[in-house]
């Protein structure tokens, strides 16, 4: 683990993504922030940034209740369509090949028309595709095929939510404040992985497995409709030809930066470390619900779906927190990236090994709720690097990409970390969870 150091020096060459303009102001104490005032006018104030905060919260956290809702409900649906576990393995993996191919587009159109219009546009779209789920799956005569179908649509329209995230906050929010506004609305994956799994498990168990999918899928409809009509003011078309063929004011990332870009040691480092974190993370998302029915079959549902989830949202919180405290009283930004990254990898690795064993229900709750607390670090980890930290602020990375850039290079910063999951759901006996004697 690195060791923290105060006022460290940020010595390598910079990726200047923009020709025209100044670069940007380096002088200073390190940690130092410029105060709301010296931005210029298209930066979110105080009060609209806390609208926008909860607003993003809340739309990351029905993301993520229509995202689980085929976890929590692939046993009954299993049960029901006889499916084998391959077969539900290839319904679950689908997900994310939909999920790597959308990444570097969404990045890229959303740096040109606005990352909030991608949002409300993908919400729309992936919330009507999760409410019609149910009629797909009675309606087709062979509804793995339509499963399949319908997860990999899915995928693909979840998968420029979080490059619109962060071209929409490096464009709109101050640095002082960027840190703690992105984990608290990372938070929200926690929080709909929590509400999904409390609620869901309830409405499982009372209305069958259709309900899950018609509330959160009409739940994230609504969400997208409210966002149009109060905060984009419902406007007019919201994305234009000109628009998607324009880059406006801002040059375009050349082949030659992009270049430079993916040679940087640092970047190859921090695609390493999100595929590893990542791997973890979605292969615990999808399998955990499986894993707890086949391991502890007289297990409460709304136990293990709850406890883990239950713990992350207060970790995330402070973990963002935690960063910003650290970079505000002028310790290194790399130092306090590393740190984070190892309690996110390092730490939360053990619990996991420790999964692996023969348990109790009791400690497999406890060892899968300390693994998901400690891996909600890695959002201040390279995970930050570009939805939490600015363009004059290194980070863990030796490069500096001009805001309205930032949606373009998270794409594939997150492209190998979601395209790690699909081999181990699509044959579920080969993943990471499947492995263990008592799961066989």
């Amino acid at each position: 683990m690195a060791v923290i150091q105060k006022h460290g020096k940020k010595h390598s060459p910079d990726l200047v993504c923009q020709k025209e303009g100044p670069p940007p102001d380096r002088t200073g104490a390190p940690g130092g922030h410029k105060k709301w005032s010296e931005h210029n006018n298209t930066t979110w104030s105080r009060p609209v940034a806390r609208v926008w905060t909860g607003v993003l919260l809340l739309g990351t956290c029905l993301l993520y209740c229509a995202r689980v809702a085929m976890p929590i409900c692939s046993v009954s649906m299993a049960e029901q369509f006889k499916w084998s576990k391959r077969e539900s393995g290839m319904v679950l993996g689908s997900f994310f090949w939909g999920y790597c191919f959308t990444q570097v587009f969404g990045g890229y159109v959303s740096d040109r028309v606005g990352g909030e219009k991608i949002l409300v546009l993908s919400a729309a779209a992936w919330g009507s595709m999760t409410a019609f789920t149910p009629i797909l799956a009675h309606f087709c005569s062979q509804p793995i095929f339509s499963m399949t179908l319908s997860r990999f649509l899915m995928g693909l329209l979840q998968g420029v939510h979080y490059p619109s995230l962060a071209s929409l906050c490096s464009q709109k929010v101050v640095e002082s404040d960027r840190g703690f506004l992105m984990s608290t609305v990372a938070s929200g994956s926690y929080l709909g992985t929590l509400v999904i799994g409390g609620a869901g498990s309830l409405m499982l168990d009372l209305y069958g497995w259709e309900s899950v999918f018609y509330v959160s899928g009409l739940l994230s409809v609504l969400w997208a409709y409210c966002m149009w009509k109060y905060l984009l003011k419902g406007e007019g078309p919201i994305i234009t030809l000109e628009s998607l063929g324009s880059g406006g004011s801002h040059s375009k990332l050349s082949k030659r930066h992009w270049l430079r870009l993916l040679r940087q040691p640092a970047v190859c480092a921090v695609i390493i470390t999100h595929l590893c974190t990542a791997s973890t993370f979605f292969t615990l998302l999808s399998w955990l619900p499986t894993f707890f029915k086949d391991t502890f079959p007289d297990a409460k549902g709304w136990v293990f779906n709850v406890v883990p989830w239950l713990v992350a949202i207060p970790s995330s919180l402070f973990s963002g927190f935690l960063s910003d405290h650290l970079i505000a009283q002028g310790y290194d930004t790399a130092s306090v990236r590393k740190m984070m990254q190892f309690f996110s990898m390092g730490v939360s690795s053990v619990f996991t090994l420790l999964l692996c064993g023969n348990t109790t229900f009791a400690w497999a709750v406890a060892f899968v709720s300390a693994t998901m607390g400690f891996t909600t670090f890695s959002h201040r980890g390279p995970d930050g690097v570009f939805l939490g930290v600015s363009h004059r602020d290194h980070g863990l990375l030796d490069v500096r990409v001009r805001p309205h850039h930032h949606g373009q290079p998270a794409g594939p910063l997150h492209l190998p970390g979601v395209r790690r999951g699909p081999p181990g759901r699509h044959r579920p006996e080969q993943g990471p969870l499947r492995q263990h004697p008592h799961l066989s």
